[in-house]
């Protein structure tokens, strides 16, 4: 008989922060293979920090964090990250081809050659999210939400059991925003975990887990149970409107 899967986040009364200093105590998650969690509160409450710490940028204050069964970043082929702003650089023009293709590096190691299921992963994160007709454009060209998608489509191309974005959606037009959602679909179908930081109440409503944080873990748990007025009274000083 097989040992069951290991949880893809794991986190046992933690600490994160950053030089020793908490941001966010006392933090338990349970996250399976498939499910999603949406992390919630307003700017600079810990969300960018717990998904820094998942993705191995930062090492936990205290408490037990795993990811994949193992210590945080020392699986970069099967967790992908996506920070809040990620950055293109004016004095290395490259094409969304180029950097789509980047998500792919980690499988490929340092003198691993770009394959034919290489190709056809980057040509497939492209097709979902809409910039297949960008592939050859340079990154300086394109508007906030075409490289919003870019990366999107980077991060979905390394085909991770774990996926880690910080607000993803900041900039997508409904279009845009549609096959994002469907792209996270697919990814939760073909087995993979998704941990999502956002301001938005409605990207809870097709998830597996919230979590309410300022600072301090306000509630955890399915989100029926967590965004509860009271408690978004707690975090955001308003209640959901129904």
């Amino acid at each position: 008989m097989s040992a069951p899967a290991a949880a893809a986040v794991s986190i046992r009364a933690a600490s994160v922060g950053y030089d020793g200093a908490a941001v966010v105590d006392a933090i338990d998650v349970h996250l399976d293979g498939g499910q999603l969690a949406v992390l919630m509160g307003t700017n600079g409450c810990g969300k960018s920090t717990l998904l820094k710490t998942l993705a191995g940028l930062i090492a936990p204050v205290g408490g037990e964090v795993r990811v994949l069964g193992a210590a945080p970043g020392t699986q970069p082929v099967e967790v992908a990250y996506l920070s809040q702003h990620p950055a293109s650089s004016p004095t290395m023009p490259l094409s969304v081809a180029d950097v789509v293709a980047m998500g792919r590096f980690a499988r490929l190691g340092l003198l691993g050659r770009f394959g034919a299921a290489d190709k056809a992963a980057c040509a497939a994160s492209m097709e979902r999210m809409g910039i297949t007709d960008l592939a050859g454009r340079s990154m300086m060209e394109l508007s906030g939400g075409q490289r919003q998608r870019t990366f999107l489509a980077q991060a979905l191309a390394r085909e991770a059991s774990l996926l880690l974005v910080d607000e993803p959606t900041a900039g997508l037009d409904p279009a845009s925003r549609a096959l994002f959602d469907t792209a996270i679909a697919d990814e939760r179908a073909r087995g993979a975990a998704v941990v999502m930081a956002t301001h938005d109440l409605s990207d809870a409503e097709s998830a597996d887990l919230a979590v309410l944080l300022a600072h301090r873990v306000i509630a955890a748990g399915p989100p029926a149970e967590v965004l509860t007025d009271a408690n978004l009274r707690d975090c955001y000083g308003f209640t959901e409107q129904h």
